[in-house]
């Protein structure tokens, strides 16, 4: 019987720490739809999220690459938003713990982390990763090329479309000449030979 009660206050106590850890870790919540970016050089990149807790919520953001990392900023829903002079003019924060990073670079390819802080200590991470591709010169050039022949191709349209047209009306013209009656020549003889009467 003893045993069978200290059975019982082993699982008790067992599942008041489970429930007290999903307690602390449930109180930050951060959902995100992706968190594998591909954009162009030049490009904006928007890391969307969407945090909540319990209280209210410290955003951070840092960016990591290789053995480099960034301080990007910090802000609180409703507060105001430290970012660094690096980043200043190129990120945009949002209340929900979102940023876009504006006019991509290839050295923004890397490790984004998204750290949120409770007022209690309480802290969560979440990681993205950025890849920034270069706009290539050959695909400038074939997308130049393409163009170009489009346009001739356009053009030579145009002027077989003009032809036809031409030949058409040239071909009407024929008919037309065609069913009239041969000139009344005689009626035109007959007014010269007539004698001009003078009074």
């Amino acid at each position: 019987m003893r045993h069978f009660q200290l059975w019982n206050v082993q699982n008790v106590a067992v599942f008041l720490s489970i429930t007290y850890m999903c307690h602390i870790a449930g109180c930050i919540s951060i959902r995100s739809a992706q968190r594998n970016l591909s954009r162009s050089v030049q490009e904006d990149a928007l890391f969307s999220v969407d945090v909540s807790s319990t209280g209210v919520p410290t955003v951070q953001w840092t960016f990591m690459s290789g053995a480099e990392s960034r301080f990007i900023g910090t802000w609180q829903p409703g507060g105001d938003t430290n970012l660094t002079a690096d980043y200043s003019s190129r990120v945009k924060a949002y209340e929900n713990g979102s940023m876009v990073l504006l006019d991509l670079r290839l050295q923004d390819t890397g490790f984004y982390l998204l750290t949120v802080t409770e007022e209690a200590g309480n802290s969560k991470d979440v990681g993205f990763v950025l890849k920034v591709n270069e706009v290539l010169y050959e695909d400038l050039q074939y997308l130049s090329i393409t163009a170009l022949a489009l346009g001739v191709v356009a053009a030579l349209l145009m002027l077989v479309t003009w032809l036809l047209h031409k030949a058409c009306m040239k071909v009407k013209a024929w008919r037309q000449r065609r069913r009239m009656p041969e000139k009344d020549e005689t009626e035109l003889q007959r007014l010269e030979t007539q004698p001009v009467h003078q009074s």
